[in-house]
């Protein structure tokens, strides 16, 4: 009888056990939180190209645009403005 008397006064009392609030380690990066100024995320590859005014992986940018795959090449390409379109 005592045994019936204790499972439910068990099952309540872990029920009534105060929850630790999550905290966030503020020392531990965020996935995708090193932003630059311009918006690129650079652990995922990305960095600003001024030419096209947008973020760019370079690899993915030497491709497209028939670049050698260099990191002077493809700084010499985003180091150029792009030219305003002709109306």
């Amino acid at each position: 009888m005592k045994v019936l008397f204790l499972i439910p006064l068990l099952a309540l009392a872990a029920c009534a056990s105060p929850e630790k609030p999550a905290t966030h380690d503020t020392a531990t990066p965020v996935v995708g939180g090193d932003r630059d100024a311009h918006g690129c995320i650079g652990s995922a590859g990305y960095q600003w190209c001024e030419h096209s005014q947008r973020c760019e992986r370079p690899w993915e940018l030497a491709q497209a645009q028939g670049l050698a795959n260099t990191a002077e090449a493809i700084d010499a390409y985003c180091a150029t403005p792009a030219t305003p379109a002709r109306r």
